[in-house]
């Protein structure tokens, strides 16, 4: 991706919330050109990157103030976006820089994310404010169930996989990875009532190499049918795990486990957007997804 260029869709109709966000698109089309001149790349970048979360804290308190002054009735929800985004997503990606000195590969997860979830987020929640759209989640878990599943997945990550994860975001939108490149797999759950419940687990492809090559105890360079295979047979196991902390409802149970395109999971999450929706980062492994509709 070699520029990003503003559209008059993201405008909201809100001055200053349009012109803050314009000037977001600006700075991540400027990081995006830094990263094409490797020379410059470390030291510019990690200085455009402190401007781009510094604006970002200062654009979510004025946002939260308009949203406060026209009596936003949705506020309390638009805020968790923003304090996930603060207190989750910003802190993990900016650990992964750190932790890879600021390579390609990681500057590229970074811009992803941030171009990623700035569409989404403007698109969906800010639109929102002023009723020109539909909010993605219409019904908000508890936060005491999304930390029990966060702690679940993470453990169950370490048992099975031998993966070390950080949460990246506790309210994942979907967002491409940087890489563009994923295995997706949708796990059908059935109760005896007939209620169905559905589950997309999403790895980006180099942590599929980086895990099956540890599970296989050989360098992996590929993703053929025999690791798709393994994956998918692995998937529902860690579901497995993450039952024992995380509750479906009594006697469900596991009807069949399709692979899916990254497009087909998109499309999927956009028309039922999951309640519970997490991100991990592996140390710079690869991205993690765990989505769960029920």
């Amino acid at each position: 991706m070699s520029g990003i260029v503003w559209n008059d869709r993201f405008n909201v109709g809100v001055e200053s919330i349009d012109r803050a966000h314009q000037r977001l698109f600006s700075i991540v089309g400027k990081l995006l050109s830094l990263n094409e001149d490797t020379e410059k790349q470390q030291y510019a970048c990690r200085e455009g990157i402190k401007y781009f979360k510094s604006y970002t804290m200062k654009h979510f308190a004025e946002e939260e103030a308009y949203m406060k002054s026209i009596g936003y009735k949705d506020y309390e929800v638009h805020k968790c976006f923003h304090d996930n985004m603060r207190d989750h997503t910003i802190p993990a990606l900016e650990a992964e820089l750190e932790e890879q000195n600021y390579s390609t590969g990681a500057i590229q997860h970074f811009l992803g994310m941030c171009i990623g979830w700035l569409n989404g987020h403007i698109m969906i929640e800010d639109h929102a404010i002023v009723g020109h759209s539909y909010k993605k989640w219409e019904h908000q878990p508890a936060e005491s169930e999304i930390d029990s599943l966060e702690k679940a997945a993470v453990q169950a990550l370490d048992n099975l996989y031998r993966i070390k994860a950080k949460t990246v975001s506790m309210r994942y939108g979907g967002e491409d990875f940087a890489s563009g490149k994923a295995l997706c797999f949708r796990l059908l759950y059935s109760s005896p009532a007939g209620q169905r419940q559905q589950v997309y687990i999403v790895y980006e492809e180099k942590l599929i190499l980086n895990m099956v090559g540890d599970l296989f105890g050989k360098q992996i360079d590929r993703i053929d049918k025999t690791v798709s295979y393994a994956v998918k047979m692995l998937s529902p196991k860690f579901m497995s795990c993450i039952s024992r902390h995380f509750s479906f409802t009594e006697g469900t149970k596991l009807e069949k486990t399709d692979l899916m395109t990254f497009e087909q999971f998109r499309n999927a999450f956009e028309r039922q957007f999951p309640p519970y929706s997490l991100l991990f980062g592996t140390g710079g492994k690869g991205y993690f997804a765990l989505c769960i509709q029920v």
